[in-house]
């Protein structure tokens, strides 16, 4: 080899690396997809200062207007009205954050669950392993639309919140076997078994020294169940089962539908709902990948 060369190459090993380690959090499909979720979300809100919410309400405008840039439009009406009078930009205000509301409360409420059954069932182990095994297993193999179907016929008072915590009876189960087989694998690390030697508490192990290294796991399942939940509002509610008196993406959908808003030519009446609930739904998928490379190092490396 070239002595010049040589040299070289020696000179460059011995310069230090002046270069900043990159967080795993500073990860761009998280990024971007968190950004286009808060954009919606504060879009939304900022509307709420500038417009009309109440032009939300039946017979509160003209009818079948189209978007102000077609023939026939309106700057008082900027994207249209539909059939019965709403406007379709005070719509998309109040039923993006309430969208956005029914994701959260089955997020939240299928990881609390998840939380609680997972770590029993992969610290336990035995018995308690064994059943809750069953019922998750079960829970998977359930027709969930089917029964979500028949439940919300049944109930005669539907608000979000109830349509919220009817999806969320069948969304527990996935993440209760992510957490457990996270779970049954960290409890044979090293730390876990030096904190049983010490005879800590049971909960201490689980939610003090276990938990932290769980978080970009729980954070992917949490986005996971909360853009499952979406879905399966959304669907409730382009049956016409979902709340009637409060608007949401869905149910602007579900009018549409019913409408006969395709082959009327309206599309704005379904084009712009369904374009919000495509952004959530690729901002939520971004960032539950996005949290994936976070929390697997190996997906790191082959994207390096």
């Amino acid at each position: 080899m070239d002595p010049t060369a040589v040299t070289q190459i020696q000179e460059q090993a011995q310069e230090p690396d002046t270069r900043r380690p990159t967080s795993p959090w500073a990860n761009r499909k998280l990024l971007v997809g968190a950004g286009m979720v808060v954009g919606v979300l504060v879009l939304t809100l900022i509307g709420r200062l500038f417009w009309d919410t109440t032009l939300a309400r039946a017979a509160s405008s003209p009818l079948n207007l189209p978007p102000f840039w077609l023939p026939g439009g309106s700057l008082a009406h900027p994207l249209g009205t539909e059939n019965s009078g709403r406007d379709l930009l005070a719509l998309l205000i109040v039923g993006g954050p309430t969208t956005l509301q029914v994701g959260l409360v089955v997020g939240v409420t299928s990881m609390v669950i998840g939380i609680v059954l997972g770590f029993a069932a992969g610290y336990r182990g035995g018995a308690v392993d064994a059943v809750i095994r069953t019922l998750s297993d079960t829970a998977l193999t359930i027709p969930t639309l089917a029964i979500l179907v028949v439940i919300s016929a049944y109930v005669r008072q539907m608000d979000v919140t109830t349509m919220a915590l009817i999806v969320a009876l069948f969304a527990w189960a996935g993440p209760t076997r992510l957490i457990r087989a996270q779970v049954l694998s960290m409890r044979e690390q090293g730390y876990v078994r030096m904190a049983r030697l010490t005879a800590l508490p049971t909960k201490d192990i689980m939610f003090k020294e276990m938990m932290p290294n769980l978080l970009p796991y729980l954070a992917a399942s949490f986005i996971g169940s909360c853009s499952g939940g979406i879905l399966a509002a959304v669907g409730l509610e382009a049956l016409g089962l979902g709340p009637q008196r409060i608007p949401t993406l869905g149910m602007t959908v579900s009018n549409a539908i019913s409408g006969s808003a395709i082959l009327r030519g309206m599309w704005w009446w379904w084009g712009f709902p369904t374009l919000v609930l495509m952004v959530i739904f690729i901002g939520l998928f971004l960032i539950a990948i996005g949290l994936d490379e976070v929390a697997n190092p190996r997906l790191r490396g082959a994207k390096a």
